[in-house]
Formats: C-alpha cells, structure tokens, sequence
C-alpha cells in the first residue's frame, strides 16, 4: 500500500515554485494545490510580469485547480503555499471552501492572522478549513529574506 504524501513533500513542491518566483525576480512565494495525493495546480507569484498586484502564487494556483477540476469549490484540495496567505488570497480562499491550507513562513505584518487578530474574530478563512502554518517554515522564510536582503544591497558606482 502506498503511504500517503507528507505535508513537507508538497511544500518543497510549492518552494520550488517560490524558487522560480526568486529567479524571474518577483517576491518569491510558491504554492501548490493538492488533490488525492496529485498536484493539481501550482504557481508562484506573477504580479510583476503580468502587472497585476492581484497575481499572487495562491490566486494563481486556485485558477489552475478549479480549471483542472471544472467546478469552484475546492473543499477537497489542501493548498500548499510557502508564506501565510495575505488578506485578499485568505478571502479567495474562503469561497473557494478549501479543505486544508498549509503554509511554511509567518507573515508577521501582512498575513490574514493579523487581520483576524486586529477585527477580533475568525472569519478571514472559511470556518470548515483546516490551517497549519509553519511546515519548512525556516527554508520558506529564508528565501524571502535573501529576496529582500538583495534588494537593500547598495549599487556600486
């Protein structure tokens, strides 16, 4: 009988994507969703090439699942992204009812949990899904950091 496929097994697949996102010079956030144990969709952020603020890795990814499955709701997918969802990918993800999200870094200032905290209550996320942050957390957050870090080095004259 196969054993089923680790949490960390699919976000090294999302940090792939990240790595990608890092090489095409976009803020490097990958994501994956997952149904059955099958990658269904997967992506990276895009905003810079497509000029588009709302072409994060998750929207992007939620885009190729629900074309895959044919239908919007994702009620049986896991989606696996590298850094916690931002307020507006958190709100897509409520409608489209994912079952599950895992994600690797905290996002201290821009995350949907500080949201959450800030209206004092829990509706950011659909109420039936399932969260667990910080899988690979130390790798995702790295790759953000040296993202940034590249981007404050001073220009040699």
């Amino acid at each position: 009988m196969l054993q089923p496929l680790s949490d960390e097994h699919f976000m090294k697949m999302a940090l792939r994507e990240a790595e990608i996102a890092f090489e095409l010079d976009e803020v490097p956030v990958g994501a994956v969703v997952v149904a059955k144990g099958q990658i269904i969709g997967r992506s990276h952020n895009l905003t810079e090439r497509l000029n588009d603020f709302t072409a994060h890795a998750e929207m992007q990814a939620f885009t190729s699942a629900t074309e895959y499955l044919g239908g919007k709701y994702l009620d049986q997918c896991t989606l696996y992204v590298t850094l916690e969802p931002c307020p507006m990918c958190a709100g897509a993800a409520f409608w489209t009812r994912i079952g599950r999200i895992v994600f690797g870094a905290h996002d201290l200032k821009r995350g949907y949990q500080r949201l959450e905290k800030q209206l004092k209550h829990d509706t950011v996320i659909h109420p039936k899904t399932e969260v667990t942050g910080g899988i690979m957390e130390e790798e995702c957050a790295d790759l953000i950091k040296r993202f940034f870090a590249s981007k404050r080095k001073p220009k040699l004259r």
